[in-house]
Formats: C-alpha cells, structure tokens, sequence
C-alpha cells in the first residue's frame, strides 16, 4: 500500500512539473533579455547580428529565429551610449550566408576503406560528409519611443534598475525577477537602453520563425556586444556574429560559453553585396564570421568585447569528400596490385623461357 501510495506522489510531482514548465514564461536571452507575456512561452532558437565598427561609431544589426506562443514580448538591450534604432535589410544575413559559406572539396585515398570493396558490407546506406542620467536626473528617462513595423521602440536612461523594471511593467510587460540585479552593473556604468515591444500588428498572431531585423547605432571607442543579461536565459545559447572592421576581430574572452568558432576571416567590399554597401562603406573591410555556444548561460559573466588579431590570415571553412582514387572505372589500388601481379608473372614467366633456351642451346648456366 505504502509502495502504491508514493508512487502515485511522484508521477503527481511529474505531472505538475509538467504542467509548470507549459505556463510559466521561458526567459530566452541573446544580447539582450527577451521577454515573453504571462503565461506564455517562447525561446530563442538562434540569435545572429552583423556587428560593423569603424573605430568610433558602432552598428549592430540583429536578427532572432524564436519559437513559442507568445502573441507579444520584450527585448532589453543595453547600450554604452545614445542609439538610434531603425529597421534593418533582411536580405543582409542571406548574402553574408551566400559571402562565407563554406568550400567543398574532394580529397582521394589510395587504399580502400572499411566501406569499400572488399571490406564493405551489403548495406547500402550513404555516408555524408532623454538627457544622460546623471546628478538629479529622474530615475528612468525616455529618450524617444517610435513604432517600427512590428515593433514598439523606446530608448531609455536610469539611474536605478528597479525604477527601470518598474517602468516597463507598468508598459505591459512581464520581466523576471532578477531583471533589476542583472542591469545594475549597466547603471553603475550609465550606460542607456533600448527596449522594444515585440507586438505583431496582427492581434491574432503569435511570435514564431524569424523576425525582422533591427538596426542599432551608437558611439563607442571600442568594439563591445552586450551579453551580460544573456545569463537570464533558462535554455542554452546559440550566437552567430558577422563582424566588420578593419581587421580581423576574435573576442578577449569566451565569457562561460564553448570556445568561439571562426567560419570565416576575408576582406569583402560594398560590390560583393548590394545590403552590405551601407554598413561596410567605400573600399574593402575585414569580416569575420564568428560563432558560439552557451549550454549553460548562467556561467556568462561579461559582454564580449573584440580586439584585432595578431595578422589578417584569410580562413574559409572547408569541407571534404573523401573518394576512394579510380582508374578507368576501376580503383587505383586494385590496377596497381593487378599491374605489379603481371609484371611479376612475366618476369617469372620470361626468366624461366630463357632457362630452357639456354639449356636448349647447349649453354650452361653459371653456378649461383
């Protein structure tokens, strides 16, 4: 009875820690927080934005791929300086994909492998390769708020983390509770904000696939992409950046995620794409295409701020086919093999013709 009764406790726990995880709102971060309505869900599946930095004056274009059933939700992203925000060209990503995707190679072997004859199997399965804040500023600040297509912008100053959650709450929008303790190192720096309301014109849609990209400026002497609230995320993280600059970048640090992968390092110009001109500028820049994962995003503990690499080495990820080397539709190893057997033979073959010529002929052959 006992046994029966504490199994019916524990498949009632599962049922309600089911039930938990389908209401509650899951908090997805990128480089910002990305906040979901009550009792609605949504994750981000792939966060990706060119970065273009010239020194003084830093771009970023950003794009979310989210899944869920959110009809709205918020994006926080803090910025060190004044922004301005505007839509950005959604044909951009595809021809950066199109710019540094990867080669494909083929690469032959000589000797046959386990999937070739005669090791292979009979399966024929494939194999694939405001004013600034500042001394009696008011707490939060709105420096402008603007729609744009699907998104409602508000630019923001504070003086105190709290009044900043209190003041997007009270426009319509659900934060986690540790919202206010993961912005206070922005507010220690007076850095500002950018909220946006992700709120589809269409009352009855709900937030899913892509999104339009969002375009955002603002002054800086160094190249920083904000991370920090990314460690408010309860799923892992997945982070493509495209950098342009002058020269090859690489982050300082991995900041709690896996090693940072480069798919791509080359100088691309304005001619090499028409959505590229207008960030890269006249002449040729330096790209760099870089990505990362977070499995667990709580370990992030800083902004990825990039530096310059040591030399401008061009890198373009390869992908090889490996082919087993053929010879008129025969493989190399098996004509080769064949052609030593025969040239062995004859000269077995020919050696032992000569013996009985001579033997024939009356000749002796020396001793050995």
């Amino acid at each position: 009875m006992r046994k029966a009764q504490r199994a019916i406790l524990v498949v009632c726990a599962l049922l309600l820690t089911q039930l938990g995880s389908l209401i509650a709102p899951a908090y997805a971060c990128g480089c910002g927080a990305m906040v979901p309505g009550r009792q609605a869900t949504m994750g981000v599946d792939r966060e990706t934005s060119v970065v273009r930095w010239d020194g003084a004056t830093e771009q970023i274009v950003m794009r979310f791929t989210v899944n869920g059933n959110a009809p709205e939700a918020a994006w926080i992203m803090p910025v060190p300086s004044r922004a301005d925000v505007e839509l950005g060209d959604p044909d951009l990503f595809g021809e950066l994909d199109d710019l540094t995707e990867p080669e494909y190679r083929t690469r032959h072997y000589f000797w046959p492998r386990d999937d070739d004859w005669p090791f292979a199997s009979d399966d024929d399965g494939a194999s694939a390769g405001a004013p600034p804040p500042g001394a009696g500023a008011p707490p939060v600040g709105v420096v402008g708020r603007e729609r744009l297509g699907d998104f409602d912008v508000a630019r923001l100053t504070a003086t105190d983390p709290d009044a900043l959650r209190d003041w997007l709450e009270s426009n319509g929008f659900e934060l986690p509770s540790d919202l206010a303790a993961g912005l206070q190192p922005y507010v220690d720096q007076k850095w500002e904000y950018v909220a946006v309301r992700l709120a589809p014109e269409n009352a009855d849609a709900t937030l899913a696939g892509t999104l339009d990209p969002l375009r955002l400026s603002f002054a800086s002497d160094r190249l920083i992409y904000p991370m920090r609230l990314s460690r408010l995320a309860d799923q892992p993280q997945s982070l493509g950046l495209y950098v342009l600059a002058d020269h090859r970048m690489e982050p300082r640090a991995w900041i709690g995620g896996d090693k940072p992968e480069v798919r791509f390092a080359g100088r691309v110009s304005a001619g090499d794409s028409p959505a590229l001109g207008e960030l890269a500028g006249e002449g040729r820049t330096f790209l760099t295409a870089i990505d990362q994962y977070f499995p667990r995003p709580e370990r992030i503990d800083a902004d990825h701020e990039l530096r310059a690499t040591p030399s401008d080495t061009p890198y373009r990820k390869v992908y090889y086919d490996d082919e087993l080397r053929m010879f008129a539709g025969v493989p190399a190893w098996l004509a080769t093999v064949g052609a030593v057997f025969v040239v062995l033979m004859l000269l077995v073959v020919g050696g032992a013709v000569l013996r009985v010529r001579r033997r024939a002929g009356g000749v002796s052959l020396p001793p050995r």
